[in-house]
């Protein structure tokens, strides 16, 4: 469940109180439009941590009991907050209750990137994991139409293709591809697509494989057979993940991926 999936789920039920970054300058923990939701016990989100957040959470306690203040507040992180950012911070400060869903979920609406995951293995259901969490459309797709979980999110779509390479076409423009099959086969085969469909389009900006530099030999010259440039073969990266990472726990390798998939936003 996302940010806005708890605070959704807790504003039909309790009244809170919002914290957005409305402004900052210099170095500052979250950027503009960074949210907090401060409910009597509990919160969801968050402006930054440590003191900034601390001060945040108490004043809004003091708007839910009925305190007033200005709107927006300015806060200096330097020796005051106990923070050397050098920067500051003005918060937003609103009231919020069922009657503001509406509204709410408009305005934090979140602008996701599509991306496309081939394959329900155990690596797939680790990235999925850690990718629903980032700004990210997912289509998830597969050969085998059992392999998929239920309870994902919303922005998490599944599909099931035979043959799995016929998904390729119908993706978003725009759509980053991480390909991790059950089968070689299927993986060459959905590389394949990805390359023709960059050649004729070039709007797929990252496009990446699964698998060891010598998987990744053995396909180059299958590709190149197919009629493949050197140029166009550049295109994929494989080995897949940010490099430094030996680990190859399916949960080692998610981080791995997510890493370098934010690197491509």
């Amino acid at each position: 469940m996302t940010a806005t999936d708890r605070l959704f789920a807790r504003l039909a039920q309790e009244a809170a109180v919002m914290v957005t970054v409305h402004a900052a300058r210099g170095s500052v923990p979250r950027e503009k439009g960074a949210w907090m939701a401060v409910f009597a016990e509990g919160t969801v989100g968050t402006v930054g941590g440590g003191q900034l957040e601390f001060a945040a959470i108490h004043e809004a306690r003091q708007r839910l009991l009925g305190g007033e203040g200005e709107p927006v507040l300015r806060y200096a992180l330097g020796p005051a907050l106990g923070q050397c950012c050098g920067g500051e911070v003005h918060l937003r400060f609103e009231a919020v209750r069922a009657a503001d869903l509406d509204a709410l979920q408009v305005r934090l609406a979140v602008a996701r990137v599509p991306l496309a995951l081939f394959g329900g293995g155990h690596v797939g259901r680790a990235l999925v994991r850690v990718l629903a969490r980032l700004p990210l459309q997912l289509t998830w797709i597969d050969s085998r139409e059992e392999v998929f979980p239920a309870g994902l999110p919303s922005h998490v779509s599944c599909e099931h293709s035979d043959p799995v390479q016929a998904a390729v076409s119908g993706l978003a423009s725009g759509s980053r591809v991480l390909i991790m099959s059950f089968s070689h086969a299927e993986d060459l085969d959905v590389v394949a697509a990805c390359l023709t469909r960059q050649r004729l389009h070039a709007d797929l900006p990252y496009v990446g494989l699964i698998g060891s530099q010598s998987k990744w030999a053995t396909f180059r010259h299958r590709l190149e057979a197919r009629g493949f440039s050197a140029q166009e073969l550049a295109h994929i990266t494989c080995p897949i993940g940010v490099p430094g990472i030996s680990g190859k726990a399916p949960e080692v390798i998610a981080v791995a991926v997510a890493a370098q998939i934010l690197q491509t936003l």
